[in-house]
């Protein structure tokens, strides 16, 4: 059989698992995905791709994929499972799902995922449609805490312009090269992340952008930077309110933008004099020199923009800290103009994230959701605390969680207090996993449901990007017997725990209902592929009334202005200005631990290899990233008796993970930078693959809450390294 071509985009869990939406050209012979390039003609990526879809075919057809759903026989964690149909897993898992919610409520069914998934609406909506208010995601520590900050602040979301919502990306007139963009506690070019493609940043300094990083690390953008802010984990707030002052006290701010259209300046003004250069350089380590010369660069650069990323969400002061960055954003009237922080959303509003089916959830329940005095966490993006859910597991209080359903995560692994985690996976009277491998986490199920990839079924995608389908390109293992898509698995559980909500008769009418915004059906838009939505490609459209559902101009707040003072917080009795909080352990917080913890570490650090705890056992994958790998100054590592290569133990108050030491003068000597979301699949289920070895989060903090959304420390903490 010859070998056909299918183009498709590249966004999804467990196969090529990222946010970046590359255009891909899907080789398929005998129908399966033989081989992957990319596709020059796509506007997103060009033709360039990463090791990670590059590796797609190793993934699909990996000899530990899991093809039939499966049944625990044995005790948790024994890993003797008894292979079931479809319809009975189906029957049996909806069953037990009523008996729990007549036995309780419906309050007592947990069901979420980890990190944003191109199912989470749908998954969202069989939450609601159940009652449950206990929806989840991984987004309480991950985006959502700046997401929330820039709803609560500018009423929308915002993203570097780099031409990307325009056909003729950077030849369009419109468009303007940012003169200066701020990388701040990101690396793009590893990550891509929420749909914005990390080379556009070299695409941008090409064309004339200069580059401030920000970074306990020198990475590679640092290392052709003009200034490079090499900052102590988890301070970031300190030195955003010291950029404000700068830019407050000198006067560079845009006088006719904050006048107009910003609420709170002088609130702000007054919040920020206490952060001079010499207290935020003695917080933040940066010098104040360096910290002078880019306050100074950024506000007289017109146009200037921030990138910014995860490691902000990382703190308990995650929320005042991206509100802190926003307020740079804004007083120098960098929103919303040609190369500036400009305002993004879904594509035509398609249904997206966790607002379909809200609805249909009662106002009452959903005021006794888990952590719901984290009053953010569910202000935009209608989620529970997950924190919230293992406690209610373990003590019942305030009301008991009974079963688990989860989507494409692997809590042992990706998240702080993994032993906590375990003993609440062995309490719940269901579990039920959907994912592609066998992991640590789904050993503990009840029931494991084999998950498609995203080149076995037809989607779409939308987010912050223009409208392209997602192509099924090739059958997935063992026909209709083997794995469904998560749609497919959502729209059975629905049928049977909702049947009410879940009118829809195949998951063709589900994508039909998703997009519906856009005026197409799925058919047109594959024969399309890309549609570009006109509102992405205005600029000010607060001056247009575009922003606000009235159609006057402004933005979406209560004030109609962009609240350096926010209004929502006062309402809520939270600090209505952002300020500085120190990390839950620091030389400054905690000094009396730090002569037995004398470094600072950082973790989360992005490889080119790895989807958070996905791909450990796709052999390509593994060739580039062998092993664990903590960073360590040359200079610490020699005072400690440490070599390039050794196995190290890095220990905190709260236990000890083993890493190999590489030693670079790329970082700082007092700081580590270890990976995370360590396990080992060669060293099989029988030693739980190797979970508690190289764990990071088995040093990680959870003892200390942001109060508006919830986030705990993972950064910033203090621990010792030694020889193993």
């Amino acid at each position: 059989m010859s070998t056909r071509e299918v183009k498709s985009v590249c966004w999804c869990g467990g196969a090529a698992g990222c946010h970046g939406g590359c255009g891909v050209i899907l080789k398929v012979k005998d129908e399966k995905v033989v081989k992957v390039e990319g596709d020059p003609e796509f506007p997103t990526n060009g033709g360039r791709l990463c090791p990670k879809v590059l590796a797609l075919t190793q993934v699909l057809y990996h000899k530990d994929r899991l093809i039939y759903p499966l049944k625990r026989v044995g005790e948790r964690g024994e890993n003797k499972w008894k292979r079931i149909s479809w319809s009975e897993a189906f029957d049996e898992i909806s069953g037990k799902i009523l008996e729990i919610k007549n036995k309780y409520s419906a309050k007592a069914v947990a069901i979420g995922q980890g990190t944003g998934r191109i199912y989470s609406n749908w998954r969202a909506r069989l939450a609601y449609s159940f009652g449950t208010p206990n929806n989840f995601t991984a987004c309480y520590i991950c985006y959502c805490p700046r997401g929330s900050a820039l709803a609560i602040t500018t009423g929308g979301f915002l993203e570097v312009d780099c031409a990307q919502f325009f056909p003729d990306r950077y030849d369009d007139p419109r468009w303007q090269a940012p003169k200066c963009i701020v990388i701040w506690a990101n690396e793009p070019l590893r990550t891509s992340p929420d749909g914005f493609y990390g080379p556009w940043i070299v695409d941008c300094m090409k064309r004339g952008s200069k580059l401030i990083v920000v970074d306990p690390k020198c990475t590679w953008l640092a290392s052709r930077s003009n200034i490079w802010l090499q900052i102590r984990p988890a301070t970031d707030d300190a030195l955003a309110l010291g950029m404000l002052n700068i830019i407050i006290n000198e006067e560079l701010y845009d006088k006719e933008f904050v006048e107009k259209w910003t609420y709170g300046f002088k609130e702000l003004s007054e919040r920020v004099k206490k952060y001079t250069p010499d207290l935020v350089s003695d917080i933040t380590w940066v010098p104040k020199e360096k910290m002078i010369e880019a306050a100074r660069m950024f506000a007289t650069s017109k146009p200037a923009a921030i990138k910014w990323g995860v490691p902000l969400d990382h703190t308990s002061n995650a929320v005042n800290t991206a509100r802190a960055i926003i307020c740079l954003m804004a007083i120098t009237g960098n929103i919303d103009v040609p190369g500036g922080n400009i305002f993004v959303k879904p594509s035509f509003d398609v249904l997206f994230g966790e607002r379909p089916g809200f609805e249909l959830m009662p106002r009452d329940v959903w005021e006794d959701r888990l952590g719901k005095e984290f009053k953010l966490t569910s202000f935009f993006f209608y989620i529970c605390h997950l924190p919230s859910i293992w406690e209610a597991i373990l003590t019942e209080k305030p009301y008991p969680v009974k079963a688990l359903i989860l989507f494409g995560s692997n809590p042992l692994v990706a998240y702080a207090n993994p032993k906590r985690i375990l003993e609440a996976l062995k309490k719940l009277d269901l579990f039920v996993a959907i994912d592609l491998f066998m992991t640590p986490t789904t050993l503990y199920a009840d029931y494991i449901l084999p998950a498609a990839a995203w080149p076995e079924f037809d989607t779409y995608r939308a987010w912050w990007a223009p409208l392209t389908t997602i192509n099924k390109a090739a059958e997935p293992p063992a026909g209709e017997e083997g794995p469904k898509s998560d749609y497919a698995i959502i729209l059975e559980l629905g049928r049977r725990i909702a049947p009410e909500h879940w009118k829809f008769n195949n998951t063709a009418e589900v994508i039909n209902e998703m997009i519906k915004g856009s005026g197409l059906n799925f058919e047109e838009l594959k024969r399309r592929r890309i549609v570009w939505d006109p509102w992405l490609m205005e600029y000010k459209k607060y001056e247009k009334g575009l922003l606000r559902p009235d159609g006057k101009p402004g933005f979406y707040t209560p004030t109609g202005k962009i609240e350096l003072y926010s209004t929502i917080c006062h309402h809520y009795g939270l600090d209505p200005l952002p300020d500085y909080k120190e990390p839950v352990e620091s030389p400054i917080r905690t000094p009396e631990l730090v002569k037995e913890y004398p470094l600072v570490l950082t973790t989360g650090d992005r490889t080119w290899s790895f989807f958070h705890s996905e791909g450990r056992q796709i052999p390509w994958l593994r060739e580039i990233n062998p092993d664990p790998v903590v960073e360590i100054h040359p200079e610490t590592a020699e005072k400690l008796g440490i070599k390039d290569g050794d196995w190290v133990w890095i220990e905190s108050r709260r236990g000890r993970c083993k890493q190999k030491a590489k030693t670079t003068p790329l970082v700082h000597p007092r700081v580590v930078h270890a990976q995370h979301a360590w396990w080992f699949p060669e060293k099989g289920p029988e030693n739980l693959f190797g979970v508690w070895d190289s764990n990071i989060n088995l040093v990680t903090d959870i003892s200390e809450f942001d109060p508006y959304m919830g986030t705990h420390c993972i950064r910033g903490l203090l621990v010792k390294v030694y020889k193993a």
